[in-house]
């Protein structure tokens, strides 16, 4: 792992549990690597107990698992895993664009075009893009509502990162998903939230065809 910026005493378990997610989500603790406690420790200037509280944090959402006498792993996913996650996803947010296609205003639907004007902005810059893309959903799932919806979202995506640079990073995937994007606001635009729906569970099931590995011819 490398170096980290020494935490301050007074830091609370959420702030370490947000560090760790960022070593998860940059692959500086990848799947399967095991959770060294008191290096980790050490390296932010806490005690064993914030970061033994962040941990569970963490495994509360998906990202670390704790194993018995052995300590706490970045989680693996499997292939199931993903397709789990991707069935949710669709299901969750193809319905919170059907809302926003029904309800959102004109300066909304103004906002969601300019995130995706940025989108398409940043296609040659794969981390820019990734977090454009996350906002962009994200931004769907606010102007919708339900904050359980949106709670139940933001979790599934956690993990999603898991496996993030299987997917999204893949050759021809960054082109494929802008014109997914396009689909969807084209929807969004004609308020026709039926269009909407279908554009965003067409867009996660491409997203979980790329996401599955490879298989030789």
């Amino acid at each position: 792992m490398t170096s980290t910026a020494r935490l301050a005493p007074r830091a609370l378990y959420e702030e370490v549990a947000e560090r760790l997610r960022q070593l998860i989500f940059s692959q500086q603790l990848a799947p399967g690597d095991w959770i060294d406690e008191l290096r980790i420790a050490e390296e932010l200037g806490i005690s064993r107990t914030p970061l033994r509280e962040a941990l569970k944090v963490l495994a509360a959402e998906g990202l670390v698992t704790m194993k018995v006498r052995r300590g706490a792993y970045v989680t693996e996913v499997s292939e199931q895993d993903v397709a789990d996650v991707y069935h949710l996803l669709a299901l969750l947010e193809a319905d919170a664009t059907a809302a926003v296609a029904d309800t959102a205003d004109a300066a909304q639907l103004r906002e969601l075009a300019a995130l995706h004007a940025e989108l398409a902005d940043a296609v040659a810059d794969q981390e820019r893009f990734f977090a454009l893309n996350e906002r962009f959903h994200l931004r769907l799932l606010e102007l919708a509502g339900n904050r359980w919806r949106a709670q139940m979202v933001a979790d599934l995506r956690k993990v999603m990162k898991l496996n993030r640079h299987a997917s999204l990073f893949r050759h021809g995937r960054i082109k494929q998903s802008l014109a997914e994007h396009e689909a969807i606001m084209r929807a969004l635009n004609h308020r026709d939230a039926a269009a909407a729906s279908a554009a965003v569970r067409a867009h996660f099931a491409s997203g979980l065809q790329a996401a599955a590995p490879a298989r030789p011819d």
